[in-house]
């Protein structure tokens, strides 16, 4: 069942989301895409959580696109069933509500790179291997790779893994500022449980709306996140609670200025 592949579990406050396809490696096919999809819905949707973790089953975080379930598309098929469809759920998955957390507690590799960098803070295992070896199959980075990532990244670290295909260790990726933290092996969940605890203790709302601060600061917001700060605002006011009440009794509002 697809919605196997993508576990979401809530404790205290935080929901840890587990990318299940271990037999191969986390790589995500339509159904794993779908399955992410109405994991964000379960987050956005559950008004207790206060943070989200993102991590793999097995010894994988992801391995990205599994080929065997692109390969045969057409074109056309490939670049909206695949790659614009991809692209939406990543995007939903960066802009969720509440901060999120990658622990990588295995490799990370092309698509499943694009996978982590959609979260806020990542942690990693000393194990692990990051990389964006798509130029090496023939095709591009199609999940945000060369747009999000240059964004959080920087394009010169983005150049060396499209272009020169160069792969990184735990500890490179840290140097780079493509992982945060990097902790034992076997410990990358926890250390993000530990880490997720502490951000549960913050203000929800607070957070949220930093959130959104920050992606229109890095030049990630294409106006949602403004709209979003705006409409909260506006939601709050008196004038909108006496404009809707002129709408239902059908007169003309008295706009008063209130706040």
């Amino acid at each position: 069942m697809a919605e196997k592949t993508v576990r979401v579990e809530v404790e205290a406050g935080v929901a840890v989301m587990t990318v299940s396809r271990p037999e191969r490696v986390n790589a995500f096919d339509l159904d794993m895409l779908k399955a992410l999809d109405a994991a964000c819905d379960a987050v956005e949707t559950n008004s207790d959580v206060r943070v989200a973790i993102i991590t793999g089953e097995g010894k994988s975080f992801s391995a990205g696109g599994d080929i065997k379930a692109w390969a045969g598309m057409k074109p056309e098929e490939f670049g909206h069933q695949w790659v614009r469809y991809g692209h939406r759920v990543f995007e939903r998955l960066a802009t969720l509500r509440v901060p999120l957390i990658a622990a990588l507690n295995g490799h990370a590799l092309g698509g499943g790179l694009e996978l982590a960098a959609c979260a806020d803070v990542r942690i990693a295992e000393s194990q692990i291997r990051i990389g964006l070896p798509e130029t090496g199959l023939g095709m591009v980075p199609g999940w945000s790779g060369t747009q999000r990532l240059v964004k959080r990244f920087g394009a010169q670290i983005v150049r060396r893994m499209v272009l020169g295909g160069e792969m990184f260790s735990a500890e490179e990726a840290r140097a780079n500022g493509l992982v945060d933290h990097v902790v034992e092996t076997a410990s990358a969940l926890a250390e993000a449980r530990t880490y997720a605890a502490r951000v549960a203790t913050r203000g929800p709302a607070a957070l949220e709306i930093s959130k959104l601060m920050i992606a229109v600061a890095n030049g990630e917001d294409n106006g949602a996140g403004v709209e979003a700060l705006g409409s909260i605002l506006v939601a709050k006011t008196g004038d909108l609670k006496e404009g809707v009440a002129a709408f239902s009794e059908k007169r003309p509002a008295a706009f008063k200025g209130e706040w």
